[in-house]
């Protein structure tokens, strides 16, 4: 296996520290973009809402990885923190791309982060990379995130765009809520529990981000979900089952809007997306099911 020096910005967050651990036991050299002075040889300095790259840390890369942005479900949408998800994920692509398209000898593959919110609610429709985006906040957040990394694509550089699903973990996202909940009893269906979640368990997530660096004929959007989605009653119904315990509790659309804003269209709605690209190009899911994948979560 060749070994890599490898750029991942988000270094510390659910992804991107799966991520870091993986190539590193795998002897790759893994270089961290930090929001302070970089510490040493394996941490490149960054800004990412500034726009700023200490460029020279990234010679020698073969990947760079951006999984960089403040958590969607972090906070209730105020104006100020939607600015906030924008520019933390818009400009510190086009920081990164731009810093990529610079080098004298560029990466050879530029992996982009991005979401299947990319393509709105789209009911019982399933959809694939060919969808176009759908309507709202989040699709077009998504396409301005990347249409960012548009320097590093025109400097000829194989970009790809990771559209992450609901990632199946307990350390982080919106599965990091569920589990607690459930394990208490509390657990429940959100709303009537008929819209499409589209997840991944975070071991193929890792894997499938793997597989986007390693084979360079990939470029361009790609989901990253596992191949059947469910309904949020049948995910509710699989925890309970994995997780012995009662799910009696439903929490009503009108109280999901009052507590969380304009966030719980994006709770409520519902995306069927499915995994066209990453499929035919040969990727093999370990945990494809959604006990598994939760099981898969420890």
């Amino acid at each position: 296996m060749e070994r890599m020096r490898i750029a991942v910005a988000g270094a510390s967050g659910l992804i991107g520290s799966a991520l870091v651990r993986s190539l590193t036991a795998d002897g790759h050299e893994v270089v961290r973009l930090v929001r302070r002075a970089a510490a040493g040889p394996y941490e490149v300095c960054w800004d990412p809402e500034g726009q700023y790259v200490d460029a020279a840390g990234l010679t020698g890369c073969a990947a760079v990885v951006n999984l960089a942005g403040a958590g969607i479900g972090d906070r209730r949408w105020t104006p100020s923190y939607k600015r906030l998800l924008r520019d933390s994920r818009v400009l510190g692509t086009a920081a990164l791309a731009e810093a990529v398209a610079a080098l004298p000898e560029p990466p050879r593959v530029f992996v982009s982060g991005s979401a299947i919110g990319i393509y709105g609610d789209t009911g019982e429709r399933a959809v694939d990379e060919d969808a176009p985006p759908g309507d709202g906040f989040l699709p077009s957040l998504c396409v301005e995130w990347e249409e960012a990394a548009a320097p590093a694509q025109e400097a000829g550089v194989r970009t790809v765009f990771a559209r992450t699903g609901l990632v199946v973990a307990r350390g982080g996202g919106a599965w990091g809520r569920l589990f607690p909940l459930f394990r208490a009893g509390l657990g429940g269906r959100l709303g009537d529990g008929r819209q499409y979640w589209s997840y991944i368990a975070l071991h193929d997530e890792v894997a499938a981000i793997r597989h986007l660096i390693d084979h360079d004929t990939l470029s361009g959007p790609f989901n990253l979900t596992a191949p059947q989605p469910l309904t949020n009653r049948e995910i509710t119904a699989a925890m309970a089952r994995v997780l012995h315990r009662p799910a009696p509790f439903a929490v009503p659309a009108p109280v999901l809007r009052a507590v969380l804003g304009e966030m719980a269209g994006d709770v409520l709605s519902s995306q069927r997306v499915v995994p066209k690209r990453l499929l035919e190009s040969g990727f093999r899911f370990a945990f494809p099911g959604i006990e598994e994948a939760i099981r898969s979560a420890g």
